[in-house]
């Protein structure tokens, strides 16, 4: 068993309402005629109220090269990722000095070395710390690190670990590119990082909300490479996003969610909470009526997406901190956690409430 100590969002801090994003970005993607209109209407489906940028909506336009892409995506991922990380260790009381392990996730940029990396001097880690850097899980990025968190530390009971998303999407939309994919995915993502302070079972530290994590699923859903993903270009990242994937969720969403409860003899009806991420208005859809949820289980998800767009896999996280802030789940009641990334795989994790605080 892990506890979650602390999650701390963090959002660039150029936000914009979703009309002006459209304004601005569709006639880079689209000329005038059917496609731009697509755009528009595809835009204002989304769900998406507004949205954080990691660059002035302006600075788009002459945003022409992946070199220049991946540049801003080190210089504000790197920021942004100090910010979360400065925010959670802060909040869990937890010393930078003290964490031994760093799981840094992304599918929206490259770095090498990692920006984990730079952490090491901007948050005072430890020159020994063990950075994991992980690119390729996508979506369920902040799902699935949080799990390899618990496993690490169900051996290190007595270890501190940091798991770091950032995701800069924004920068991954793909000029002239006007596939139905890139015209919903411009419409749809946002940017943003998370930072998630753990604590192995013998770890006492942290004031607020939390939560313990009790177990996890992976489930990658043979034959869907070609359903979500990267076609990796010489522009950069080109969105491979396939609408079979809110059908793939109704297929096998409730089998795995029976799969990760079994073991600890629950049910879905057992279960108060879920988080679930930010995937778009047909994948929260799809999990909602795979399990059978009334829309208010969902409603955190679908608020999130609304102000901030899908993550990537930030979003869960951001999901889980808004969870937590609301004091759920409470002490003895049990959660769920999902994502869903490139495989196409589902990401679970089980949690249970904990009291705030420990002595």
């Amino acid at each position: 068993m892990s506890r979650v100590l602390a999650v701390a969002p963090a959002l660039p801090p150029d936000v914009y309402p979703q009309q002006q994003i459209s304004e601005a970005i569709v006639p880079l993607l689209a000329p005038e005629g059917a496609r731009r209109r697509l755009a528009h209407r595809v835009h204002a489906a989304s769900g998406v109220d507004t949205r954080h940028l990691a660059l002035p909506i302006d600075e788009y336009a002459g945003l022409t090269s992946f070199g220049d892409a991946n540049a801003h995506f080190v210089r504000v991922g790197t920021d942004l990722a100090e910010r979360a990380g400065r925010e959670a260790l802060a909040g869990a009381g937890v010393e930078p000095d003290e964490v031994d392990l760093v799981f840094f996730t992304s599918v929206t940029g490259l770095g090498a070395p990692s920006i984990d990396a730079a952490l090491v001097h901007r948050l005072g880690l430890r020159p020994d710390v063990r950075r994991v850097p992980s690119f390729g899980l996508g979506c369920a990025g902040g799902a699935a690190g949080l799990a390899h968190l618990h496993e690490y530390l169900a051996g290190h009971p007595r270890q501190v670990a940091l798991l770091v998303s950032v995701e800069l999407c924004s920068l991954t939309f793909q000029r002239d590119d006007t596939s139905t994919a890139n015209l919903v995915s411009s419409g749809l993502f946002g940017d943003g990082a998370t930072a998630v302070v753990v604590g192995g079972d013998a770890v006492r530290r942290g004031t607020g909300p939390a939560a313990q994590v009790m177990g996890s699923r992976s489930h990658l859903y043979p034959g869907t490479a070609d359903a979500l993903g990267w076609d990796v270009r010489d522009s950069g990242f080109g969105i491979v996003l396939s609408p079979e994937l809110p059908e793939l969720l109704r297929a096998h969403l409730a089998g795995d969610v029976k799969d990760l409860l079994a073991p600890h003899d629950l049910t879905v009806d057992d279960v108060g909470t879920w988080i679930v991420h930010a995937g778009g208005p047909k994948v929260v859809d799809a999990v909602r009526d795979a399990l059978a949820l009334p829309e208010s289980a969902v409603a955190r998800t679908r608020a999130t997406l609304a102000a901030e767009g899908n993550l990537s896999s930030s979003s869960v996280l951001h999901v889980l901190a808004a969870t937590l802030d609301d004091g759920a789940p409470r002490p003895g009641e049990w959660a769920v956690l999902m994502a869903f990334g490139p495989g196409v795989a589902a990401e679970l994790v089980l949690l249970s409430g904990r009291e705030a605080g420990w002595a």
